[in-house]
């Protein structure tokens, strides 16, 4: 169960070698959590995060789980629930994408829209029902500005991340007043591996920002969080920008 501060003993990520991720695990587990489950392929790079975890005090546990492999979810995902109760899933998998490269070649853009939003309907239904069958909980959701408005730069990975938004937003609706808190969380450009090598835009964060958000989303119950904050504001604005004149924006 949570504390008084509502944040959580027990923590499931799905996409277990998020730097995002990571950087909320490490956080929570400073504060109060104590078993965490990393779900994720198995890789060298996912034993190393529970390793990483476990050395500062974590019961860690890994989990094979692929984002592009719905019709697993619910027997990978329930093994995990049927350990014990969850307080928290944080569902931080995703992919980029090459937007030049990708717009060449539809499968490679398939990929992108299949992992970034089709596996996280999947995987967030899972866990939505899982939350509310325990009866409490809370699903976090890794969003983007970007999905806020496509920009020609990267409208593929962009779409996918607006249609997870929106998922997420009704999903919360649909389970409010269950006892199952969902919030969504839109982080600007995050300096990461991830974003390694591209041109880093104002208002750039970093994980451990993005961590400090979640955290204080949790304990505020919000149902939105910024990273920064101030992107709220120039997302606003943008979005009115009429479409003539957004397209010669250089973004």
């Amino acid at each position: 169960m949570k504390d008084a501060f509502g944040l959580p003993q027990s923590l499931l990520v799905l996409g277990g070698t998020s730097e995002i991720a990571l950087a909320t695990a490490r956080r929570l587990v400073a504060r109060r959590t104590r078993v965490v489950w990393l779900a994720g392929r198995p890789s060298p790079a996912l034993e190393t995060a529970a390793e990483q975890l476990r050395a500062v005090g974590a019961d860690v546990h890994t989990v094979g789980f692929d984002a592009l492999d719905p019709d697993s979810h619910e027997a990978v995902l329930g093994k995990v629930f049927a350990e014990g109760d969850i307080d928290l899933v944080l569902l931080a998998f995703g992919v980029l994408g090459d937007q030049a490269h990708d717009e060449r070649d539809p499968a490679a853009a398939v990929r992108v829209a299949q992992t970034n939003y089709t596996g996280a309907v999947s995987a967030a239904l899972v866990s939505a029902r899982a939350l509310q069958t325990q009866g409490h909980g809370s699903l976090v959701v890794l969003s983007s500005v970007a999905g806020e408005r496509a920009r020609r730069a990267n409208f593929i990975y962009g779409s996918s991340k607006a249609g997870l938004d929106a998922f997420t937003q009704g999903l919360g609706d649909a389970l409010y007043g269950t006892g199952v808190h969902v919030m969504v969380v839109r982080p600007g450009f995050v300096r990461s591996k991830m974003t390694a090598g591209l041109p880093e835009t104002p208002l750039a964060t970093t994980p451990e920002a993005v961590a400090t958000a979640i955290e204080l989303g949790l304990r505020r119950r919000s149902e939105t969080v910024w990273v920064p904050g101030t992107l709220r504001l120039v997302m606003s604005a943008l979005r009115h920008v009429p479409r003539a004149l957004f397209r010669r924006l250089p973004l």
